[in-house]
């Protein structure tokens, strides 16, 4: 019985580190105009061959870290081809959050240099091999979830578009009618960082423009919570919710296998 017992475990830990392995990863060098990025890919080696949809993942305020490749590296575990956006540029990275604050809002303030920026991903995750484009999908963290849905607004080929926690504001909202993507919003019920006129004003953008949209908001979850590093009290506005973390990504693989 030992000696069974012992040869399970032995085969599930080979199988484990074997499906590991299978993750390539490789750091991707592309351009913004004159402007140098390098994103993040990631795809499982093992996966059937042939054509995938391919997700475009961006960053929160912090930049490029390892947290969003550790969600790239997720998303490509789930057979997807994986391109972690780089919004800064190469070797930006802010020191703090008033670094990221400043870096973030300036392209928050300027949307166009924002999708023009975002789009450059999109453009270097189609170029990957076994990138099927006719099934492209974006999702996005905070800063992330605004750049994704700007992506939509700028008429991006994109069927899906996920965003968590993302800021919901939108300076032309009329810009809504160029989305061409399913669109699925991961939201804290209690996130005080987005104000209820923000939310009230993009649900109606979505209708207006006859959107498939989709909204779920979590009970007791403030901004960020799908970050670990957030810390758990809630009265700071933003911080880690294990069941809305968990609940969220297990909607965002439904929704994939909805419409990619």
């Amino acid at each position: 019985m030992f000696l069974k017992t012992l040869v399970a475990a032995t085969v599930t830990t080979l199988v484990a580190a074997n499906a590991h392995a299978a993750l390539v990863k490789k750091m991707v060098d592309y351009k913004d105009g004159s402007t140098k990025l390098q994103g993040y890919l990631v795809y499982d080696d093992a996966a059937p061959k042939g054509a995938r949809p391919g997700v475009l993942v961006v960053h929160n305020w912090m930049g490029l870290t390892d947290e969003t490749k550790s969600k790239a590296d997720a998303i490509a575990g789930l057979g997807y081809v994986a391109f972690a956006a780089d919004i800064y540029g190469v070797d930006v990275h802010p020191k703090n959050t008033d670094e990221a604050g400043q870096l973030a809002g300036s392209y928050k303030n300027d949307r166009a240099k924002l999708r023009k920026r975002v789009m450059a991903g999109l453009k270097a995750l189609e170029k990957q091999k076994d990138v099927d484009s006719k099934r492209l999908a974006a999702i996005g963290y905070c800063f992330g979830g605004t750049t994704a849905l700007e992506l939509g607004r700028a008429g991006a080929p994109v069927k899906s578009i996920a965003t968590f926690h993302a800021g919901l504001d939108s300076p032309k909202p009329a810009d809504g009618k160029n989305i061409k993507a399913h669109v699925l919003v991961l939201h804290g019920a209690d996130d005080p960082f987005n104000k209820p006129e923000d939310v009230k004003a993009f649900q109606e953008e979505m209708r207006s423009n006859k959107i498939d949209w989709q909204m779920i908001e979590y009970g007791g979850a403030v901004h960020s919570f799908t970050e670990k590093g957030a810390g758990n009290d809630n009265s700071k506005g933003a911080a880690y919710n294990e069941a809305a973390d968990h609940r969220s990504w297990q909607a965002m693989q439904d929704f994939f296998k909805e419409t990619l």
